[in-house]
């Protein structure tokens, strides 16, 4: 591939990703009408699930989307490169110790201040949200969970808990992962290091094997939110092990039999818009089922939105100035601080709707999460350009 064929590649010429901001907004509105028009479709759709015993445990059309919005990301990923890391210990240090040693703690205390205390009465002290019961989890009508009841709802045990938890839950889910996916894009905008993060994606990725599990259920459990540590797992093995695997073993087949130039200039160019197509459906699917929430309460989205826009911002400059701090280069910092600050909604949205519900609070403060992804991060990308000054070349 030529060079200029590589800087084409990575330009945002694809409609899907120069546009995004305008299709997420047209897919708001599209999911709130067809919820409102045919309220029956997203219902029938949440009920294609697997089921153990009465509870549904993985919504099949949330899992193809899933997948087919990892796989691409996971496909790029050349595996060689992440052992040859520890050639750049100090980015990918900064990276793994402000995503894991620091991000899911801020997140938890901002969201806690904000929905369960500044914005709590505006949420409704007295509002309630329905969510799965937790996979292994059988009780009688009546029981208590952490701060959940059992009751029964349309024919499955469903638990009750307050409406501001499950927006909590949420935040959490999309605290604990950081960006794999769209940072790629964002570094480019920034002019930084590509071939770093991507190192620091693929480090990332195999990082979240292990500690989103870990970190989701010891803070959703802080929050005294029933989820189990086996329906993390899971979520993990079907959301980010399955799609890994397949990148991992179908890069391997394909630049065996095809060769690298086939595999770069024609197979990722037609996998560029698969994800964003897959968001763009699952969104649509997300915001039918809450419709009625959104339009009865649409500020119920800013309340959300706050702790999250808080988040990002902070973690950004966190990590922006610790980079400037060990004396990073401009290509190292910008990526370093933008991949923390970013967060991987594709795997908050598909856990919260696995654990949770797809019409439960915690899934729509996913979504509110892709809301405010996209123009927070172009703002900070903005930041980064104005200020490479601030670093060595």
């Amino acid at each position: 591939m030529t060079d200029q064929k590589y800087v084409n590649e990575r330009k945002m010429t694809s409609v899907f990703e120069h546009y995004l901001s305008l299709w997420i907004f047209l897919c708001i509105v599209g999911g709130i009408l067809l919820g409102k028009l045919a309220p029956s479709v997203a219902k029938t759709l949440d009920g294609m699930s697997i089921y153990v015993g009465d509870a549904p445990i993985v919504s099949i059309p949330i899992a193809i989307c899933l997948f087919f919005m990892m796989y691409p990301i996971m496909v790029k990923i050349d595996f060689p490169e992440v052992i040859k890391a520890g050639k750049s210990v100090k980015p990918v240090g900064l990276t793994l110790a402000v995503n894991w040693l620091v991000k899911p703690f801020t997140m938890y205390g901002i969201a806690l201040v904000f929905l369960g205390f500044i914005f709590r009465s505006l949420i409704g002290n007295e509002a309630m949200d329905l969510v799965k019961m937790p996979f292994g989890l059988d009780l009688p009508v009546g029981a208590t969970h952490g701060v959940g009841i059992v009751v029964f709802e349309n024919g499955i045990k469903m638990l009750q808990v307050p409406l501001w938890r499950s927006y909590l839950a949420g935040c959490i889910l999309l605290g604990i992962a950081p960006c794999t996916a769209m940072v790629l894009v964002w570094n480019y905008l920034a002019r930084g290091n590509d071939g770093l993060t991507l190192v620091m994606v693929a480090i990332n990725s195999l990082t979240m094997l292990i500690l989103y599990g870990i970190l989701g259920g010891f803070l959703l459990g802080i929050g005294r939110l029933p989820v189990p540590w086996q329906a993390l797992l899971l979520s993990i093995t079907i959301y980010v092990a399955l799609p890994l695997i397949a990148g991992y073993q179908s890069r391997r087949w394909i630049l065996r039999i095809k060769g690298e130039i086939w595999f770069k200039e024609k197979f990722l160019h037609f996998l560029t818009p698969i994800t964003i197509i897959a968001l763009l459906i699952t969104l649509i699917l997300l915001f039918s089922f809450k419709g009625d929430v959104i339009l009865s309460n649409p500020l119920t989205i800013i309340w959300i939105a706050i702790p999250l826009f808080i988040q990002t911002n902070l973690i950004f400059w966190l990590g922006y100035s610790l980079a400037k701090l060990i004396k990073l280069p401009y290509r190292d910092a910008a990526p370093a601080a933008m991949i923390g600050a970013s967060n991987h909604f594709e795997v908050a949205i598909a856990t919260a709707v696995m654990l949770f519900g797809l019409s439960s609070g915690a899934a729509l403060a996913t979504v509110v999460g892709v809301l405010i992804e996209v123009p927070v991060m172009l703002m900070l990308v903005r930041i980064c350009l104005r200020t490479k000054h601030w670093f060595a070349n």
